[in-house]
């Protein structure tokens, strides 16, 4: 599992108030609350949110429906004002901002302009890129965004092998995007981002672990991650993407010699309690495995989000989790405490 950068620890220790403080704690006992009662309960509201900046993307990734370009929502891009009416009705207990769902956030000409409106009020923010569009310009002013976390995406240390996945992808646009990065905040003598190599393990790659460690001391960002690969179809494989490593497979074969899930899927999950997604045109979905936004549990153009997050369809959710979370489709492949080791 992931070590702790202390640089990083102490920013995000940071941005805690004693709203934000006593808004986790109540989060934190309610969720525990209802595990011990087996129902549940909900006190505060998220810790964490995802907002979505957009659908669009420039790669055509093999396990993703962006890159698929397979979903059955609109493709879209998030306005400034909408986020910001948001951001201004959840910020005094928001702590941690991720601007990722689906799509390349830079993809989003106002993307920078609303991370820093959420730095402005003194929000934690992340965001994950394929790093094509880190031009030298972006670079500078993505550190002058005050972006806390910066994870680039890069799944090879050649081009044959990171185009295998990274379909349509340019390996030197990822590092020299990196490169940018780095020197700015040099320039600028910014601690943050925070900036980190996130190596999605695959069969394809695997054999380059040790090559990609080495690439990112090269380039000079501050860590490398690496991450297990959702796979739709784990029974067949049909891509050959899952490892022959098992340490980097969210999937283990049985007796029978089948793929099966790692994860055991108690009946329960902590995402429910203090995280959810905002899709671009302000649908709120349970988190990061509702990729098609097929379990809505409000719009944000109907109602407010405090509204929405103590309704009926969320105390529903949260009620069929803990009752039954294997029959609910977007649990079945999630990668809950099997997905992200640091290196």
């Amino acid at each position: 599992m992931p070590g702790i950068n202390w640089n990083d620890s102490i920013n995000l220790a940071s941005k805690l108030t004693p709203a934000r403080l006593w808004n986790g704690i109540k989060v934190l006992s309610s969720f525990y609350l209802s595990r011990m009662l087996d129902k549940p309960v909900q006190w505060g509201f998220p810790v964490s949110v995802s907002f979505e900046p957009t659908t669009s993307c420039n790669l055509r990734c093999p396990e993703c429906p962006s890159g698929l370009r397979a979903f059955t929502r609109p493709t879209g891009m998030l306005q400034k004002d909408f986020f910001r009416e948001t951001i201004d009705d959840i910020h005094k207990e928001l702590l941690y901002l991720i601007f990722y769902f689906q799509g390349e956030p830079y993809l989003n000409t106002n993307f920078l302009e609303m991370v820093k409106y959420a730095s402005d009020k003194g929000i934690y923010t992340a965001t994950s890129t394929n790093a094509h569009y880190l031009t030298d310009d972006a670079a500078r002013k993505t550190v002058e965004s005050g972006l806390d976390r910066l994870i680039i995406s890069i799944d090879g240390t050649t081009q044959d092998v990171y185009q295998s996945y990274r379909v349509g992808g340019n390996l030197e646009k990822v590092i020299a995007g990196a490169k940018n990065i780095v020197k700015w905040k040099k320039e600028l003598n910014s601690k943050t981002p925070f900036v980190f190599f996130q190596f999605l393990v695959v069969k394809p790659n695997e054999h380059q672990i040790e090559d990609i460690k080495r690439l990112a001391k090269e380039v000079g960002v501050d860590e490398v991650r690496f991450k297990t690969a959702q796979v739709y179809d784990y029974e067949n494989d049909p891509n050959q993407l899952i490892p022959t490593n098992a340490k980097f497979s969210r999937y283990k074969k049985n007796a029978a010699g089948e793929y099966v899930a790692k994860n055991k899927l108690a009946n329960r999950c902590w995402k429910l309690w203090h995280a959810n997604v905002i899709t671009w045109d302000g649908l709120v979905v349970p988190c990061c495995f509702d990729k098609d936004a097929m379990h809505r549990l409000g719009n944000l153009k109907n109602e407010s989000f405090k509204n929405i997050w103590q309704n009926s369809n969320y105390r529903q959710f949260r009620a069929e989790l803990m009752q039954s979370r294997k029959n609910i489709d977007i649990c079945a492949n999630c990668s809950e405490g099997v997905s992200v080791w640091k290196d």
